[in-house]
């Protein structure tokens, strides 16, 4: 992985939320390749429970203040930094205090999901590339983790596919078993399609489960990574009739070299 350049897009990233499955991995995973001698650069949400204090977030002035249009609304888009410590890994947070301000991940106390978790993923798909392209940092590979980033394969291949600096980066999708019940706000379909995104790229999405997100984002990207044991069923289905790479899942303790051949080998080649 020595000097390769990858982009670890997270819903969920430790230390900065509870340790779980998705959380653990995504960090995992920039370590290894920051340890091979690869480059990282991890985004993800700022949520409203994450400590700013405990954890040294800084606003960055020169990459906030632009504004970002969802659903023919401008959302102001700021950009926080903070640093793992011991690993010298930078780690940039999506922040817009109408949609991430709140101090929940998904769901009100009653466990119903936020009304504009749609938004809230358009804006964080949105807003990592904005903020790529301001750093003019150019991967070779962006990594996608959690239903919340799972827009961002669509939005790179179609809404961005004319910016050069994406124009030879392999998308990698990881799947997990840790999704929502139910369907996000019926009106999705119609605030991607305000983006004049060909209608063909998000059909898998008219009707917005966990499933059918994370079945449009292995349409929009290059190769797949199972890192759940358990998929859902009609998950494993797609995934038959997909003719992109798929790693298979491997316990968290040896991914390191299987994580490494599978980029090496199947993703940059």
């Amino acid at each position: 992985m020595k000097d390769k350049r990858v982009l670890i897009v997270s819903s969920e990233v430790v230390p900065y939320l509870p340790e779980n499955e998705l959380s653990t991995t995504s960090f995992e995973t920039a370590k290894m390749i920051h340890s091979n001698g690869g480059q990282t650069r991890i985004f993800m949400p700022r949520y409203g429970l994450i400590n700013e204090r405990r954890h040294q977030l800084h606003e960055v002035i020169r990459l906030s203040g632009m504004n970002l249009v969802i659903n023919d609304m401008d959302m102001p888009l700021i950009i926080k930094v903070a640093s793992i410590p011991k690993e010298r890994m930078q780690v940039y947070f999506i922040d817009n205090d109408e949609y991430f301000k709140r101090k929940a991940l998904f769901s009100d106390e009653d466990n119903n999901l936020f009304e504009d978790n749609d938004e809230r993923a358009i804006f964080f798909a949105k807003g990592v590339v904005e903020t790529v392209k301001k750093l003019n940092w150019s991967p070779d590979i962006i990594h996608v983790n959690g239903w919340m980033a799972s827009l961002l394969p669509l939005y790179i291949k179609e809404y961005y596919k004319d910016d050069p600096l994406f124009s030879n980066s392999k998308i990698v999708t990881s799947l997990y078993n840790t999704g929502f019940e139910g369907t996000l706000n019926e009106k999705f379909f119609d605030k991607i399609n305000f983006d004049n995104i060909n209608e063909s790229k998000f059909k898998s999405i008219s009707n917005p489960t966990y499933t059918n997100l994370l079945i449009n984002a292995i349409e929009n990207s290059d190769a797949v990574i199972k890192v759940s044991e358990q998929l859902p069923s009609d998950l494993l289905d797609y995934l038959k009739t997909c003719d992109k790479p798929v790693l298979d899942y491997i316990p968290i303790s040896e991914f390191d070299s299987a994580y490494t051949n599978f980029y090496l080998n199947k993703v940059l080649l």
